[in-house]
């Protein structure tokens, strides 16, 4: 039975990247973010990636990484989601790591890990694992070492230094200098989408066939689920403080039987998503063949659970927390973005009864 509780040492690296979201992060200077030309924020990204090390926690040490796993990396998730940090881990330090570890490629994967490069990789957003990018009529292609399409709704496209486009034949490197990109209006302004273009660009191969693609897509999908449950966690903590010092006709509103009811509701919703996110971060770690069933599982319930969470948190502060001043609606965007990432939560479902053999219905 796989120990889902978290070790010394996860506890004190959350610990450590905490410190650095409140210190740099904190909401108002996120809100604050969306507000500017700026695909992510920058000096944030420095101290996350490459002073803390989290970047290459889940790369070997030979290969330039911490040597770390995935689970290490799916609490470093989890302390993004709560401060909605806009910075590309999930893309780069996830997805595209991801797929060049499953490629075996080590200069770009090495720059990745030191948090000297971004990488991202070019599907939508909400392509789901499982999916062959590279086998639509309509992906780029690629003719004597250039690389021609478009990608449309590419998640931290705006930030990235290296384009992962899947091609017919493999995955291939592209410059995003040779790319050209356009600013996609976005739900969640902590994470930016945007169109890609490639006409010509120089491509180099860095992995055969769909494996790559597939690896980054699943353990994208499984460790998403960490982020999610950051945001619930955050929204219910959040909540939970509100109601303790809101006083309405001489009480405080957390006293209310009603209000409580959906608390401990919520909360035993979130005890839940740990549990189903932990296990999928493990199952990523350890190279279980759960991780299919286990990502399927952790998505088709916490990214329900998030938007939950952050709708009781939007609802039980009152009129505050409708307003553009408050960091609520900076959770609820990014619980609904999250949502559609990488497959629904209907998609995941789908997934889920065919792989536990479950007739149609």
């Amino acid at each position: 039975m796989t120990d889902l509780l978290y070790t010394e040492i996860e506890s004190d690296l959350r610990a450590s990247v905490r410190e650095v979201l409140e210190d740099k992060a904190p909401w108002t200077a996120v809100l604050a973010g969306t507000e500017k030309d700026e695909p992510c924020d920058a000096a944030l990204w420095t101290a996350v990636a490459a002073q803390l090390g989290c970047a290459g926690l889940p790369v070997p040490e030979d290969l330039g990484g911490a040597g770390a796993s995935w689970r290490e990396t799916a609490v470093v998730m989890e302390e993004l989601g709560r401060a909605a940090a806009p910075v590309p881990f999930l893309t780069s330090s996830v997805m595209a790591t991801a797929a060049l570890l499953a490629a075996g490629e080590r200069d770009l994967l090495g720059r990745l890990a030191a948090g000297e490069a971004v990488a991202v990789l070019a599907v939508p957003f909400a392509t789901a694992p499982g999916a062959d990018p590279a086998g639509d009529p309509d992906a780029p292609a690629v003719s004597g070492g250039a690389l021609t399409g478009a990608v449309a709704g590419v998640a931290d496209g705006l930030a990235a230094d290296v384009f992962l486009v899947p091609a017919a034949g493999g995955l291939y490197a592209v410059d995003a200098a040779d790319a050209v990109r356009t600013a996609v209006t976005s739900l969640d302004m902590t994470r930016r989408l945007a169109d890609v273009a490639f006409t010509d660009a120089p491509a180099r191969r860095v992995a055969e066939g769909p494996d790559a693609v597939r690896a980054a897509l699943l353990t994208g999908a499984a460790l998403l689920a960490s982020e999610q449950l950051g945001i619930a966690e955050r929204c219910l903590d959040d909540t939970v403080a509100y109601v303790k010092t809101r006083y309405q006709f001489g009480r405080q509103i957390g006293s209310y039987q009603a209000l409580k009811h959906r608390l401990a509701d919520l909360w035993t919703s979130i005890t839940q998503a740990r549990a189903a996110a932990r296990y999928a971060a493990s199952c990523a770690a350890a190279g279980d063949p759960d991780l299919p069933v286990a990502a399927a599982v952790a998505q088709a319930h916490c990214s329900a659970v998030a938007v939950k969470a952050a709708e009781e948190c939007v609802q039980m502060h009152g009129g505050i927390g409708f307003t553009w001043e408050h960091s609520a609606h900076l959770y609820l965007k990014r619980a609904k973005a999250d949502s559609i990432a990488l497959g629904s939560p209907d998609r995941h479902r789908a997934a889920l009864a065919g792989l536990a053999d479950l007739p149609p219905a």
